[in-house]
């Protein structure tokens, strides 16, 4: 059992913060673009994108996914607070995003981007299925970092006591969900785009199926969001949004 005590701002100069939550965000960006363009490369342009059209998508996604991430926290998550408290819906840095509403973000502003630079709106998803495990996960380790979406009550050896939250040891189920939603998925995808012949869709598709049904099983870990906690059929929103997730790819 182990007790966590890492602290979520990395160093303060004068009245910014610098967080590792925003870090994850810009190395994930970063290492993505990188990735993505030697993904062009390696695999002779087998999207059809030029690494310019990536590098012109960048600052599209950037914003998709957080106007995208912080307007799905607002509707799935915390309506009710966020009705009666509208101007905190711009406060992003006291946190509150959703990963389904960054990904709807970025599905739309695929279309227009696409739409606009004359290039396939599936090619371009595809491409950005293969590079965005590398974003989740270090998402997950700022999640860890930061204490939040902390696991359940757990006696495993490699527990962790969240004094933040409380006193009680829990799976560390961040590290679960950047395994699983991080690393694995990376493997499986970057494996499978290599391996399969080349349909436009097919990785998007298999993305979407594979990170929700990867992203249930850190929800069986990880506590409910306390001001909701379980829903329909005893599951949180984050396992219904992954579940509507899932029937959405079998039938794409």
């Amino acid at each position: 059992m182990f007790v966590h005590d890492f602290n979520s701002i990395i160093i303060n100069i004068g009245p910014i913060a610098i967080r590792w939550y925003s870090l994850a965000y810009i190395f994930g960006i970063f290492f993505g673009l990188y990735y993505g363009k030697y993904l062009i490369r390696s695999l002779n342009n087998k999207f059809n994108i030029s690494e310019k059209n990536l590098d012109d998508y960048i600052i599209w996604s950037v914003i998709s996914i957080i106007i995208g991430g912080r307007l799905g926290y607002v509707f799935f998550y915390n309506f009710k607070y966020y009705i009666l408290n509208p101007v905190e819906i711009i406060m992003v840095w006291n946190g509150g995003m959703s990963f389904h509403g960054g990904l709807l973000g970025i599905v739309i502003s695929s279309l227009f981007f696409s739409k606009k630079n004359n290039v396939s709106f599936w090619s371009l998803t595809d491409l950005l299925a293969c590079i965005s495990p590398i974003g989740i996960f270090l998402g997950r380790i700022a999640n860890f970092i930061n204490a939040e979406l902390v696991g359940k009550t757990s006696d495993v050896p490699w527990s962790f006591i969240f004094p933040k939250y409380d006193n009680k040891p829990r799976h560390p189920s961040q590290l679960y969900e950047a395994f699983l939603e991080g690393i694995l998925l990376f493997v499986l995808l970057n494996f499978l785009i290599r391996k399969i012949d080349y349909e436009k869709g097919k990785i998007s598709i298999l993305f979407l199926i594979f990170y929700s049904f990867f992203r249930m099983i850190g929800e069986f870990f990880r506590e409910p969001d306390q001001h909701l906690g379980y829903l329909m059929f005893g599951l949180s929103m984050g396992s219904i949004l992954s579940l509507l997730a899932i029937i959405i790819g079998f039938i794409a």
